[in-house]
C-alpha cells in the first residue's frame, strides 16, 4: 500500500459549461471559462511552481512563484489570478522565468530555517519542493541579516521572536517557518468560517496570530485542522508527525463520529497512524473536517481498550478473562437456556449506529433468524425515529432530501432544533459559507446557538421558542403561508393530493393557529413569527436543517411532518437549494436504519407483516420469520422488569448513558439474566453485563457507513483488529454457535447479501464505491447512478400526503415544584455518550457537562457561576456545575450528557413521541437549586461502577 497523493490545482474549479480553448506550453488545452491558467495548466499535466496557491481556497496572488509569459501581453501575472482568454498562448516555463522563480524562493528561503533533515515535515514540505523545483542552489544574501528567526519582537531589543506554541494539543505552531503565504488565515476564513487567525504585524515582523497575540487554545480557533492542513511548510504541523514522522502509506476511509460522513485519509507507518487528513474528493466534506474527525482518533488506541473476551455469572463478580472460543460458547449456551425456559420471546439485541451497515445487517439477522423473533432495535430510537416516520408519511421515504451541496443554491436557510457548528459542524461550515454569500437565515431554538451570531453571519430572525413547541411555532409558520397567499398552489396541485391538502390549509388558517394566538404557547412574538414565514415563503429557493431538537419530543414525529407540510406548501422539495434535511447524530444512523433495525421494519423499511417481503427473507436465510413486531427498547427493559425478558445482545451501544430515565433501564437491565455487550471499552452498560465482546474500531474493519444525505462511503481497514476479530466476525462466531451456518469471509459478502435483497442498494457494490467513491441511494435500475436530489418529479408515495398537526402540549409542564424547563444538546469537541472523545485531548476543551442558567434565574437561587447546582425533576436528580449565560432565556437551562457521572439521564423522564416512542430528552421540568457536591445517587453510582470493572486477570490495556 503506497501513501495516496492528491492532486491540487491550485485554484478551484470553475461553475462555468462553457468551454475556453488556449495553449499553453504549445499545447491546445479546452477549460471551462473562469478557470485560471494555472489549473488549465495541470488540466494537460503542466505543474507552475506556486506557494501561496491551494484549489481549496480562492486565489490570492501572494508569493509571485507562478509567473507566466502570455504572448502579445506585457508584464508577468500571476498565473493563479489570471483566468484563461480565448485563443492565449502561454508560456510557463523560459529562462526569464526560471531566474525569476529562483530569486523569489531564494528570499523565502533566506529569512527560514535551515534544519530540514530534522524538521517534521521533511519529505512533506512545499518550500522544500519548490526550492527543488526551480533548481536553487545557493542563497546569495547569507543566512546572518534579520529575519523571522532572530527578528526583534515589535521593536523591542534584544528579544528573541515568539517561541513555539505548543498550547493547542494536536498540532504546534512555529512562527519561525511562517512564510506568510496566508493559506492558514484563508482556510480559517473561506473554509472554516471561524476567522481566528489573523496577520499581525509589518515586513519582517508579520506573523500569523490566533485572535490578538493569543495562544491558540485561547483563541476563537476550533481546532478544525483547516490551518495545518493548508499550511505549506512546518509552521503548523501536527504533534502526531513531530513524534512519529511521515507516513508510508495510506487509505480513505470514512469518519466515524457525526452523520456528516467526512471522508478521510488515514496515514500510516505500519499499523500506527500517523494521521488523518480530510480527504479532498469526499463528496460530503469536500476536504475539510472537525476536531473530532480530524485530531480525536486516539480512543483507537487508549490504555482502556479491552482486547479480551470476558465472562461472569453474576454481575457483583469481577470479570474473568477468557479465550474467545470460551466467551462465545458460555454466551449461546445462555440464550439457549433462556429462550427454553422462558421461551422465544425471551431474548433480544440491539444494533449500533457507530457500526458498519454490514455488521448491523448481520445483527438484526441473528435475531431475526438465529433467535427466531423480531425483538431489535437501535439507537436511532433515541433521535431520529421520528423521521422516519415522518417523512415516510409525507414523502413515502424515511431520508433527507438533498445533498449537501444543495445548499450552495440556497436562498433562504431555517435551521429548527439544531446546532451544525457543535454537531455536524463541515455541514456548519457550508451552511455559514452560503450565509456570507448572501443567503439568509431562519434559526429556531431556545438557545441562541451559534448560527444565530457568529462572525460574518447573524440570523435573519431567531424564533427562541419555549422547548416542546415545535408544532405550534411551525403550524404557525403555515398559517401565514396559507392566509396570505404565500402557497405555492401549481407545486401543490401537480404533486400533492389536493384534497388533503384543503383539509391541511383549513387547519392551518384557522385562527387559534395564528402566531398572534400561539404566542402564549411559543413564548415567541407574532411579529417575528410573521416576518420569518414571509421570508421563507417568498425568499427564493428555502431549504430546511432539522436534527434532535426536533425529533427528541414528545410530538417529534408531528413536528417532521408539519415541516414537510410547509416544504410542500412552498414547492420547496424537488430541485436544488431546496427540501428537508434531516442531520443525523451519529455515523451510522441512516445506515442502522436502511438495515432494518427496527422491531417492525426488514432491510428497506418492509414492514415485518408484509408475507411477499417476509418470504423473501425467508428463501434466502432459509428460515420460518416471525409476522409479529418485536419489542422496542423501552418495551424490552418493561418486560424485563416483568420477568419475562432475560437476554439482550447489545452491539456498540451505551444504553445506561444515552437512553432516558437511567434508574428504569438499570432496573431492566438488573432483571436480565444474561446482558451480552459487544463494545471498545467497559461503558456504563457494561456494569450489568455477564458476556463482555472486545469490539473493533473504525480503523480495524472494512464496510460501509451510510450518511444523513444518503451517501453510502467505504469504511476501510488499516489496521489488524486489535482483539482479533472485527464485529461482523464476532457475531458471525456467536450466530454459529447457535446454529445459523453462516459462511461469510468478508464484509463485501454481506453487503452483496444486502443489496440482493433490498432494492434502494440493487446498483452498489464494493467494486462501484473504489470506481465512483460513493453513491445516494436510491441507487438501482430506476436511478443507476444515485439520487443526489429525491422528489424530482414526483415523491416515492406518489401523491405529496399533506397531515394535519394538532398541537398537544408535553406532558413536562412547569410549576411550582419544578419551574424551569431542561433542555439537552451536543458540544464540539465531545460526541454523544464521551465514550471516544473522553478518551483523547478534547477534554481539555470540555472536561465536564455543565447546566447553562440564566443570570435571572441564577440570581433568584442563588448560584453564582462555577457552583454546584442540585438539577432535580419528577424522575430523579442530578449534580453538575452551574455556567451562567444570557445562550438561555429566562426559565430554560441546557446541558449536555457527554460525561457518565453527570446523569443527565437520571432527569430525563419515560415521556416519548407517540408514534416511535423516540424520549423527550428535550423538555424536562426542573428545580435548580445549590449544592455542595454530587447526589447520593451519584456517589453509588460511582462506586458501583468501579466494582463492575475489577478484573481478575490483568493485561487488558492495548498494546
Amino acid at each position: 500500500m503506497s501513501l495516496i497523493k492528491e492532486v491540487d490545482y491550485g485554484t478551484p474549479a470553475p461553475k462555468s459549461e462553457k468551454l475556453v480553448t488556449l495553449t499553453i506550453d504549445g499545447k491546445h488545452v479546452s477549460v471551462p471559462a473562469g478557470a485560471s491558467i494555472m489549473r488549465a495548466a495541470m488540466a494537460i499535466g503542466v505543474e507552475i511552481p506556486k506557494l501561496c496557491a491551494t484549489d481549496s481556497l480562492k486565489s490570492f496572488g501572494s508569493c509571485r512563484l507562478c509567473l507566466v509569459e502570455i504572448e502579445g501581453r506585457n508584464g508577468l501575472p500571476a498565473s493563479c489570478t489570471t483566468p484563461v482568454a480565448e485563443g492565449i498562448s502561454v508560456k510557463t516555463f523560459t529562462p526569464r522565468l526560471d531566474a525569476i522563480r529562483r530569486g523569489v524562493i531564494e528570499l523565502y528561503i533566506s529569512d527560514h530555517p535551515l534544519d530540514c533533515l530534522t524538521c517534521a515535515s521533511n519529505g512533506d514540505c512545499e518550500l522544500q519542493s519548490m526550492a527543488g523545483a526551480v533548481g536553487l542552489r545557493k542563497v546569495r544574501y547569507g543566512y546572518d541579516g534579520k529575519n523571522h528567526v532572530s527578528a526583534r519582537n515589535h521593536g523591542r531589543p534584544n528579544e528573541q521572536w515568539k517561541p513555539k506554541d505548543q498550547s493547542n494539543p494536536y498540532f504546534t505552531y512555529d512562527p519561525s517557518k511562517c512564510i506568510i503565504c496566508n493559506r492558514c488565515v484563508r482556510a480559517c476564513e473561506e473554509v472554516q468560517g471561524t476567522f481566528a487567525l489573523t496577520i499581525e504585524g509589518r515586513g519582517f515582523d508579520s506573523r500569523v496570530s490566533p485572535g490578538m497575540s493569543e495562544a491558540f487554545m485561547e483563541s476563537e480557533c476550533v481546532s478544525c485542522g483547516a490551518c495545518v492542513k493548508s499550511c505549506p511548510t512546518a509552521t503548523l504541523v501536527e504533534n502526531s508527525v513531530i513524534a512519529i514522522g511521515q507516513p508510508e502509506h495510506s487509505a480513505v476511509t470514512t469518519c466515524a463520529y457525526c452523520g456528516v460522513g467526512c471522508a478521510l485519509k488515514a496515514e500510516m507507518r505500519g499499523e500506527e497512524v500517523v494521521r488523518m487528513v480530510p480527504w479532498k474528493d469526499g463528496k460530503a466534506n469536500h476536504g475539510h473536517s472537525c476536531i473530532k474527525g480530524r485530531f480525536a482518533y486516539g480512543y483507537a488506541l487508549h490504555r482502556d481498550r479491552i482486547l479480551s473476551p470476558m465472562i461472569r455469572q453474576k454481575i457483583t463478580d469481577p470479570w474473568r478473562e477468557v479465550s474467545w472460543e470460551e466467551a462465545i460458547s458460555y454466551a449461546a449456551s445462555e440464550f439457549k437456556r433462556i429462550q427454553a425456559k422462558y421461551g422465544r420471546l425471551a431474548v433480544g439485541g440491539i444494533t449500533s449506529s457507530r457500526c458498519t451497515c454490514e455488521e448491523t445487517f448481520l445483527m438484526q439477522k441473528i435475531i431475526r433468524s438465529g433467535f427466531g423473533n423480531n425483538n431489535v432495535d437501535t439507537c436511532a430510537r433515541v433521535c431520529h425515529s421520528p423521521t422516519g416516520y415522518g417523512l415516510s408519511q409525507a414523502f413515502g421515504t424515511s431520508a433527507g432530501t438533498q445533498d449537501f451541496d444543495s445548499v450552495e443554491e440556497a436562498d433562504v436557510v431555517l435551521v429548527i432544533g439544531c446546532n451544525p457548528t457543535d454537531a455536524h459542524p463541515v455541514v456548519g461550515s457550508q451552511i455559514k459559507r452560503r450565509l456570507r454569500q448572501g443567503a439568509k437565515l431562519i434559526v429556531i431554538d431556545p438557545r441562541r446557538t451559534e448560527m444565530v451570531r457568529t462572525p460574518h453571519v447573524e440570523a435573519a430572525y431567531h424564533l427562541a421558542l419555549k422547548p416542546g413547541t415545535n408544532v405550534a411555532m411551525v403550524t404557525a409558520l403555515a398559517h401565514v403561508v396559507v392566509t396570505e397567499g404565500l402557497v405555492d398552489e401549481e407545486f401543490v396541485r401537480a404533486r400533492c393530493d389536493w384534497d388533503e391538502y384543503q383539509d391541511w390549509a383549513a387547519f392551518v388558517a384557522d385562527e387559534r393557529n395564528s402566531p398572534e394566538a400561539v404566542e402564549k404557547h411559543t413564548g415567541v412574538p407574532a411579529a417575528l413569527v410573521r416576518g420569518a414565514a414571509r421570508l421563507y415563503a417568498t425568499g427564493g429557493n428555502a431549504t430546511i436543517y432539522y436534527g434532535l431538537g426536533v425529533t427528541e419530543h414528545s410530538q417529534g414525529s408531528t413536528t417532521v411532518m408539519a415541516i414537510a407540510n410547509l416544504a410542500m406548501a412552498t414547492g420547496n422539495l424537488g430541485r436544488r437549494g431546496v427540501g428537508v434535511n434531516p442531520l443525523r447524530g451519529q455515523n451510522n444512523v441512516q445506515g442502522s436504519c436502511d438495515m432494518g433495525s427496527f422491531p417492525h421494519e426488514y432491510p428497506g423499511y418492509r414492514h415485518v407483516s408484509n408475507d411477499d417481503t417476509r418470504l423473501l427473507f425467508e428463501k434466502a436465510w432459509g428460515v420460518a420469520l416471525d409476522p409479529e413486531p418485536g419489542l422496542r427498547i423501552p418495551n424490552m427493559f418493561d418486560a424485563a422488569i416483568d420477568g419475562v425478558f432475560k437476554g439482550l445482545y447489545v452491539q456498540g451501544e451505551d444504553i445506561l448513558q444515552s437512553d432516558p430515565d437511567i434508574k428504569h433501564v438499570s432496573a431492566g437491565l438488573g432483571a436480565m439474566e444474561c446482558v451480552i455487550v459487544q463494545d471498545l471499552f467497559l461503558n456504563e452498560t457494561a456494569n450489568y453485563a455477564h458476556v463482555f465482546l472486545p469490539g473493533a474500531s473504525f480503523l480495524e474493519k472494512d464496510g460501509v457507513f451510510i450518511n444523513a444525505e444518503r451517501r453510502v462511503q467505504r469504511v476501510r481497514r488499516v489496521m489488524r483488529p486489535k482483539a482479533g476479530y472485527a464485529d461482523w466476525e464476532a457475531t458471525q462466531l456467536f450466530a454459529n454457535a447457535l446454529g445459523c451456518g453462516w459462511t461469510y469471509r468478508h464484509p463485501s459478502e454481506i453487503w452483496d447479501e444486502i443489496a440482493r435483497l433490498t432494492p434502494p442498494f440493487a446498483g452498489i457494490s464494493y467494486e462501484r464505491l473504489a470506481e465512483v467513491g460513493s453513491v445516494q441511494w436510491p441507487c438501482n435500475d430506476g436511478a443507476p447512478e444515485g439520487m443526489p436530489i429525491m422528489h424530482i418529479d414526483g415523491f416515492a408515495r406518489g401523491k405529496g400526503k399533506f397531515v394535519i398537526t394538532e398541537y398537544v402540549p408535553t406532558d413536562e409542564r412547569t410549576g411550582p415544584r419544578f419551574p424551569l424547563l431542561l433542555t439537552t444538546g451536543r458540544i464540539l469537541s465531545q460526541y454523544n455518550v464521551g465514550a471516544q472523545t473522553r478518551r483523547t485531548a478534547n477534554s481539555h476543551w470540555h472536561p465536564e457537562d455543565v447546566l447553562e442558567i440564566h443570570p435571572h434565574d441564577a440570581e433568584q437561587r442563588g448560584v453564582r457561576d462555577g457552583d454546584w447546582v442540585r438539577v432535580q425533576s419528577r424522575a430523579g436528580e442530578t449534580t453538575l456545575h452551574a455556567k451562567i449565560t444570557d445562550r438561555v432565556a429566562p426559565g430554560v437551562v441546557y446541558t449536555t450528557f457527554h460525561h457518565p457521572l453527570c446523569q443527565t439521564n437520571v432527569v430525563t423522564t419515560d415521556s416519548s413521541d407517540w408514534a416511535t416512542n423516540c424520549p423527550e430528552y428535550k423538555v424536562t421540568a426542573v428545580q435548580v437549586s445549590p449544592s455542595n457536591g454530587p447526589t447520593e445517587w451519584q456517589e453509588r453510582y460511582r462506586e458501583m461502577a468501579e466494582n463492575s470493572r475489577r478484573v481478575e486477570a490483568e493485561g487488558l490495556a492495548a498494546k
